[in-house]
């Protein structure tokens, strides 16, 4: 309790230093003491994060589902716009200075004249004057005296000169983040795109070359993706006319109550030899029970530890995520995969890549997961690979091959970016054919 406290106290701190970074560079450097501008950026700074912990506890405290949709969208999105303004901000931070001395080095050649040549003085008719001494006329000219070129006036500029780069380098910022967040969403709402790729496995018979398994994960029905969406991934999947469908886990972010209608486009998967499905460990925040009663019931079988022969030539087995064991629910790789005859190819559904050293041991021939997102937000990737063997694509693992995909949905924020959603077709190549 005392270390979670610490890390808490940690996260909390970094997240305001963040803020006050963002707050300052984008609000307090662009704008006017007092005014108008400045009080509704301090105020959108505060109110934002503000909703993100409301977004981010709400399902977990038993806050109603209307809440927590109201919460979901400014919240999560918010997260991934800090992300990068954040990023955005500190590459300025090397242009600033940049910019800044080419400004003064413009101003500094503006406020010197041109070197210019002496103006002609006009010729001038002498004008006679009268000499008292001598009584005459005398003619001697008044000199005139040529107008001499008035300077500009220069008034300081440094002032001006800050506030400029300021509003260019934030303005920049916030225009790259927009974007990048902007598409980022448009990826992940537009639905995820078919991934083909072959595996050959050597137990595998002549009468199983070609064979094609569906691969989805991480669907993440929620408070922002919901019956849409699983729409959307049913019409891609049953477009590929697949002979098996594997849901590796993590499809929900909510309870049966609030997601199950969201769910109910999955009874109209269709594939020669049945739909599977393991639990990932965001089945675990949401009623596990309840919602592998609730996929058997569309249709999908769960494979709970179990496994079960395809008539193509390969056994087939699932295992419960790892979150489970605290709740006595995790993989049992013994009760799966223990008595069965190691002659035949053997292909595994589990949610996370971290169990393919069970697999190995247990003579896997073919594991399939999900769980990495394949970092789902640049330069996510690097933190995810210090937690997954694997984060995104096909590796070999000794005798066993792994292949991860990136899932379909998104957790958190709705947006991807460098780590384009999948479903993956995986082909299964005999080396007898």
């Amino acid at each position: 309790m005392v270390a979670f406290l610490l890390i808490l106290v940690v996260v909390l701190a970094v997240l305001g230093g963040v803020h006050w970074y963002v707050w300052r560079r984008l609000v307090r450097d662009v704008t006017a003491p007092g005014g108008l501008p400045r009080r509704l950026g301090t105020a959108v700074v505060v109110a934002l994060p503000l909703l993100s912990l409301a977004a981010l506890s709400s399902s977990r405290a038993g806050a109603p589902f209307w809440f927590q949709q109201v919460v979901a969208w400014p919240g999560f999105l918010w997260l991934a716009l800090l992300l990068y303004v954040t990023l955005a901000l500190v590459v300025g931070e090397a242009v600033r200075p940049v910019l800044r001395a080419r400004l003064a080095r413009r101003d500094a050649k503006a406020a010197v004249p041109p070197e210019t040549a002496p103006a002609p003085v006009p010729a001038v008719e002498p004008e006679p004057v009268t000499v008292p001494d001598a009584g005459k006329p005398s003619s001697v000219s008044k000199p005139v005296l040529a107008e001499e070129p008035v300077p500009p006036v220069v008034a300081p500029a440094d002032v001006s000169r800050r506030l400029f780069v300021s509003r260019v380098v934030g303005g920049s910022a916030a225009a790259v983040a927009l974007g990048t967040v902007g598409y980022g969403t448009y990826g992940v709402l537009r639905g995820p795109r078919v991934k083909r790729v072959t595996v050959p496995l050597a137990k595998v018979p002549r009468a199983a070359h070609g064979y094609r398994i569906a691969v989805v994960s991480d669907i993440h029905l929620g408070p922002i993706l919901g019956r849409a969406h699983s729409q959307r991934i049913v019409d891609t999947i049953n477009s590929t006319q697949p002979d098996l469908i594997a849901i590796v886990g993590d499809l929900v972010d909510g309870t049966v109550e609030n997601l199950g209608s969201a769910a109910e486009p999955l009874a109209r998967l269709r594939a020669r030899h049945g739909s599977f499905f393991v639990t990932g460990n965001h089945e675990y925040f949401s009623g596990a029970d309840a919602w592998v009663d609730h996929v058997r019931e569309l249709g999908l079988r769960p494979l709970r530890n179990e496994r079960v022969e395809i008539a193509a030539g390969f056994d087939l087995a699932g295992v419960d995520d790892v979150a489970g064991e605290s709740e006595g629910q995790g993989p049992d790789f013994a009760r799966a995969l223990g008595d069965r005859d190691r002659a035949r190819a053997s292909v595994l559904l589990a949610h996370q890549p971290i169990v393919v050293h069970d697999a190995v041991r247990h003579g896997v021939d073919l594991q399939l997961s999900g769980h990495t997102h394949g970092g789902q937000l640049w330069p996510g990737e690097y933190l995810a690979e210090l937690a997954n063997p694997t984060v995104a694509g096909l590796e070999r693992y000794g005798d066993t091959q792994l292949y991860v995909s990136r899932g379909a949905g998104a957790w958190g924020p709705p947006v991807r970016v460098g780590a384009p959603s999948d479903i993956t077709v995986v082909e299964l190549a005999s080396k007898q054919a």
